[in-house]
């Protein structure tokens, strides 16, 4: 159930990644209305949702480089947040000096971090039952 609940959040991020930039707009900054996104943002968003959804339809030991982006990309995440918000609100914007970001945001890129993780983790537990059976 949860493989598909995140398979389907990849595939809204691939075929609709404006309505999710928008909402990440309005969560993570205080100003959301000043924010402007570049269109890079778009790929961006679509190509983390194609990964995701990747992941989760091959499976771990069939995507090991998607599985080890995933990895790396989470564990830095929960560990040491701020270089990749940094880098993802100067990719996504145009503006980002001047954009004020909320005060959970690093926390929030931190359950990002563990999801990522949870994402690789829950990736291989179906493909691998049904290997066995």
């Amino acid at each position: 159930m949860l493989r598909k609940l995140f398979m389907l959040f990849g595939l809204v991020e691939l075929i609709a990644p404006d309505p999710v930039l928008r909402a990440c707009q309005r969560i993570a900054f205080t100003n959301p209305e000043q924010a402007k996104l570049h269109s890079r943002a778009n790929r961006l968003t679509r190509i983390e949702g194609a990964t995701l959804a990747w992941l989760l339809f091959r499976g771990r030991e069939r995507s090991p480089v998607v599985s080890r982006i995933f990895e790396a990309a989470g564990a830095l995440m929960v560990v040491y947040p701020s270089p990749l918000i940094r880098f993802g609100q100067s990719f996504a914007c145009e503006n980002p000096s001047e954009l004020e970001l909320q005060s959970w945001v690093t926390p929030a890129a931190r359950l990002l971090g563990v999801l990522y993780l949870v994402v690789v983790f829950v990736s291989g537990s179906e493909s691998e039952s049904e290997s066995t059976s």
